[in-house]
Order: C-alpha cells, then sequence, then structure tokens
C-alpha cells in the first residue's frame, strides 16, 4: 500500500489543484484496496456559510445553568469555608503549643532565679562574705528598718532638698 504524503498547507498551490491531485492520489489506490474493483472517490470542496444562523434564546437551559452555578457557588462557598476554619484550627493549635513551650521556659527560668535568690540570700553565706570583707557586725543603733516609723528624738542627717518659700 502507497503511503500519501500530500500537504494540504503547501503555499503556492490553490485549493482545487490539491483536491484534484488528492482524488488522482486515491483513484490509483483503490485498485489494491478493492481486489480488482474500482469505484471512484472523489474530495468534494464544500463551503458552509453560516453568518445568517441566529441561536435563539432558550430560556429553560438558561434557568438550569443559572440554578446548576448558584448551585456550585454555594457548594464552593462551603468548601472553602470549612477549609479555612480547618486552617485556622491547626494554626490556633501550633501557637497554643509554642505558647505553652514559652511558659514552661518561662517557669523553669523563674525557678533558676528562686534558687539562685535563695542560695544568695543565707544568712550563713553572707556572714561569711562580710567577715572576708572586713566588717564587723552591727551595733544595736546602726541597723535602720525602711518601714519603721522614725523616732522623733531620734538625730537626723541633713538632706538637700528645695528651699522653702521666701514668705516662711
Amino acid at each position: 500500500m502507497a503511503a500519501c504524503t500530500t500537504t494540504y498547507f503547501e503555499p503556492g498551490r490553490g485549493w482545487s489543484a490539491r483536491v484534484a491531485e488528492r482524488n488522482t492520489e486515491l483513484l490509483a489506490q483503490q485498485p489494491l484496496r478493492r481486489r480488482g474493483v474500482r469505484t471512484p472517490e472523489f474530495f468534494f470542496a464544500k463551503t458552509f456559510d453560516n453568518s445568517r444562523l441566529v441561536k435563539a434564546p432558550d430560556p429553560v437551559r438558561v434557568r438550569e445553568m443559572r440554578v446548576f452555578s448558584a448551585a456550585v457557588l454555594v457548594l464552593l462557598s462551603l468548601v472553602f469555608v470549612y477549609g479555612l476554619q480547618h486552617f485556622y484550627a491547626i494554626e490556633s493549635s501550633y501557637s497554643v503549643e509554642s505558647e505553652k513551650q514559652a511558659l514552661e521556659q518561662l517557669r523553669e527560668q523563674n525557678r533558676q532565679l528562686r534558687l539562685t535568690e535563695a542560695e544568695l540570700s543565707q544568712p550563713g553565706r553572707i556572714d561569711k562574705l562580710a567577715r572576708e570583707l572586713g566588717l564587723a557586725t552591727p551595733q544595736p543603733g546602726q541597723i535602720v528598718h525602711p518601714n519603721a516609723a522614725p523616732d522623733p528624738n531620734a538625730p537626723v542627717l541633713a538632706q538637700v532638698g528645695p528651699l522653702p518659700p521666701a514668705g516662711q
């Protein structure tokens, strides 16, 4: 069987010349296909002019398409809302977990600071450091408690403050 290699997009040749060539090729191949029975086959170029056709409006089809579009829109809206809620829930769980970790770190840091404070405020340790620095035990009148009421008969140290007004 011979292969037909006709290109219908060759430049410089008209449509009728290509159709005639194709018809000749098909006529030459027919005896090989039909085992001796010759049936003529021809291509006829037909052109259709659809410019006069006007699509008639179909109100039933339009209504069906509107209902279908609305149903698809509602369905997609529900899917998007569900997806957003799902992703927000996942994001919230991650943020809660990170806050729990931060809280645990702060609790551990607070525990370490309390231990350090307790270690540094031991009276025996403070006394030992004071003796190493050459400090002595305070005398009975040297201790001043900040929350205690001042004794009006006790001597007062001089302090720098604003001057009283000239009339007083």
